[in-house]
This record gives C-alpha cells, structure tokens and sequence, in this order.
C-alpha cells in the first residue's frame, strides 16, 4: 500500500503562487543551467519556461534567476540566492506535509477503491494555503 501524495501549492495572492511545477524547474535550472533545457527536460515548451520564471520574478522583490544573453557560447540561466530559498523551503515544508500525511490519512487510503485495478495507486490529496 502506497503512502498517500499531497500537492500542493502556496498563494502569496491572486496572481503570486508557487507549486510543484515551477518548484521542478527551478531545480532543473539549477541542474542544467538553462531555462530552455529545463524546460525541455521536463516536457515544457522554452515559452512555458519563461513565462513560468517571469511569474516568479515579477511575484518576488527580487528575481528568483539571472540570466546571460546568448552569444558564441551561448547563454545560461543560474539561481539566486532567493531561487535556492525558496527551493529549500518548499521542499522541507513538503516532507513535513507528507510525514503528516501518511499518519492521518494512510488508514483512509486503505479504504479507497483502487485505480485502475491497481490496489497500491496512492491517493492524492490536494492543498491550497491561502
């Protein structure tokens, strides 16, 4: 029997929000180096990247990412330190929501039907923190 699975995501207002996406490619940015190879890495066009970065940027008081203009090398994309923040605080807020999770929900879960006619699928309980 799976674990249940929470996703969610942050509402700091009406248009201002982080989640697991833009969490997924911050970290592939960080990996790569690239917002059009993290992007394509997780199945996004280069546009989507951007916009999703641009959201972020324009969410915060400081910029989540800097960027250096194309040229004989090309270009590149690194985290802030703000970037790094906000990854680490997600990521740790997320372990202590699914260890939460997993106490109160799990005798639930072995309630639930199955997916598919799988019986280990884990449910997913979704989040919003207004």
């Amino acid at each position: 029997m799976a674990k249940p699975i929470i996703r969610f995501r942050i509402d700091f207002g009406p248009d201002e929000a982080i989640g697991p996406g833009k969490i997924a490619l911050l970290e592939q940015i960080d990996k790569s180096g690239s917002i059009s190879r993290a992007a394509r890495d997780l199945g996004m066009s280069y546009l989507r990247g951007w916009k999703l970065i641009e959201s972020m940027n324009e969410s915060f008081r400081e910029a989540v990412t800097t960027a250096s203009t194309g040229g004989k090398g090309g270009g590149g994309a690194t985290l802030t330190t703000l970037g790094r923040e906000i990854i680490r605080t997600y990521r740790a807020f997320e372990a202590e929501v699914q260890e939460r999770a997993a106490r109160h929900f799990t005798p639930l879960a072995r309630k639930a039907r199955t997916t598919h006619g799988r019986s280990d699928a884990a449910p997913i309980i979704r989040m919003s923190a207004r």
